[in-house]
């Protein structure tokens, strides 16, 4: 039998419920009165005056909006930070520091790497975070005597940080393919990925067993530079009866697209709906370097996308065409990938003016879109539907920001609080973070690790002899 948690109610100033949730369709309503039993909302009120609340009501001041979800991280990452080189630097350069510091990684170090980092993303709203992992095994590809242990440490530091976790666990198989589709082995720290099939993957990854209630399990192809096309269907066939999220790097770079079309004749969107990779449990992260027949694909299937501006700013990916993907019909959702910085705001904000940059014109995404994208959609391609909105039944998340801040300063008095947040909040405005009717950011203060900048330098010292 379970039993119902307590009882809270929060009063907030001002709430993005959603048009559809707010009177006369207005993007924000205010003097809302939030009441969660335990890890759910049980009834959402605007429009009650501060005199009538209830005692031991949280007041909410400023703007408060659902828990952010971050749709694609890679925890290690966050020990690259500001490590971009000059002249010749490039996405593969990167990749080669990103290498060193993923062959430094044991077990402790990257759970206080991955724990520290989620209580960043939570102190800038995160509540969910989907994991995109793919560093599985010990050096030279050796398993661990468990060999999710690596996946478990991720959720154990994602519980200590106060977020739930999709633990979107990556088959990683090749290191690139020949002209003509011969698969080039996993060499040096690639070897710590692989799993040598897609059906030694599923039978490892099913030893992760049950888990625990703030956790769920995801499947991942890391790329069709890494997975052969004849290998997806098994990693399909294991997401289908769980129903399981499944996500995919897609054509990040150029470069992928020239070694999709040299070894198999076809594009990465082609080759992954070919081996029934994409539909509507299906998010392709970057989804930059797309034709038009690729974004047909991706849209008349109703598979999402994830898209990462900072990061794909920070590695000169390019920009993508966000618009044809959702005037097609692909839900979008955001994430921070490599944590060139952790700020889901500006992910949103990038959306938009990463297309103005591209087209000279301005108005591609409506404040609400840009929202949207953060919350609702983004909890959904990980599996928690039940999460990203401030209603009834839906996990009890809450990310309130300051309208103090000179950043924000008159945005309480604005025609749309909602397009002011997006236009120039940051995460350094988030004040109050409730996750699941539990509060882990109080004052922007982290609740449950008390000193995050410290635990932040410490676990990126323990790699900063290969990450600089």
């Amino acid at each position: 039998m379970t039993v119902p948690g307590p009882v809270r109610r929060w009063h907030a100033e001002l709430a993005w419920l959603g048009a559809a949730a707010s009177p006369a369709g207005a993007s924000v309503a205010r003097d809302v009165l939030i009441e969660a039993t335990g890890e759910r909302f049980t009834a959402v009120t605007p429009g009650v005056p501060a005199g009538q609340v209830p005692a031991g009501t949280a007041r909410l001041a400023g703007i408060t909006l659902p828990g952010l979800a971050n749709a694609h991280s890679h925890a290690f990452h966050r020990a690259l930070r500001g490590g971009a080189g000059t002249g010749g630097d490039s996405f593969w350069t990167w990749r080669t520091r990103m290498y060193a510091v993923a062959g430094r990684l044991d077990p402790d170090s990257y759970h206080a790497l991955a724990r520290a980092t989620f209580a960043e993303m939570a102190l800038a709203g995160v509540t969910c975070v989907g994991e995109f992992h793919y560093l599985h095994h010990g050096p030279g590809g050796v398993p661990y005597a468990d060999p999710n242990e690596m996946g478990r440490r991720l959720i154990e530091a994602a519980a200590a940080a106060g977020l739930r976790i999709t633990l979107l666990d990556a088959c990683y198989l090749a290191g690139g393919f020949e002209p003509g589709g011969a698969p080039r082995p996993l060499e040096g720290v690639q070897r710590r990925f692989g799993d040598g099939s897609a059906a030694a993957w599923a039978a490892r990854l099913d030893r992760l067993g049950q888990l625990p209630p703030h956790a769920r399990a995801g499947a991942a192809v890391h790329s069709v530079r890494a997975v052969p096309p004849a290998q997806v269907p098994e990693i399909m066939s294991w997401s289908r009866p769980r129903g399981a999220p499944v996500h995919a790097h897609l054509s990040e770079q150029p470069r992928e697209n020239e070694e999709a079309a040299a070894a198999f004749g076809a594009t990465p969107a082609q080759l992954l709906a070919d081996a029934g990779a994409l539909g509507p449990r299906s998010t392709m992260v970057h989804a930059t370097h797309l034709t038009a027949g690729d974004i047909a694909l991706l849209g008349d299937s109703r598979t999402a996308a994830c898209l990462c501006p900072l990061t794909e700013a920070d590695l000169a990916d390019g920009v993508g065409p966000a618009p044809a993907l959702a005037a097609a019909g692909c839900p979008l959702s955001l994430g921070s990938d490599g944590h060139s910085a952790i700020d889901l705001l500006a992910e949103a904000r990038w959306v938009e003016l990463g297309q103005r940059l591209a087209t000279g014109r301005r108005g591609h995404f409506a404040p609400a879109a840009l929202a949207g994208a953060a919350t609702g959609a983004g909890h959904a391609c990980l599996g928690w539907a039940d999460a990203g909105t401030i209603v009834p039944g839906a996990y009890a998340d809450l990310v309130t920001l300051t309208l103090d801040s000179p950043r924000l300063a008159g945005a309480a008095t604005a025609a749309d609080p909602l397009a002011a947040v997006l236009a120039a909040g940051t995460a350094a405005d988030v004040r109050h973070v409730t996750a699941a009717g539990r509060d882990i950011v109080g004052d922007g203060r982290h609740l449950l690790i008390g000193d995050v900048p410290g635990e932040l330098a410490t676990a990126i010292a323990a790699v900063a002899g290969v990450a600089g």
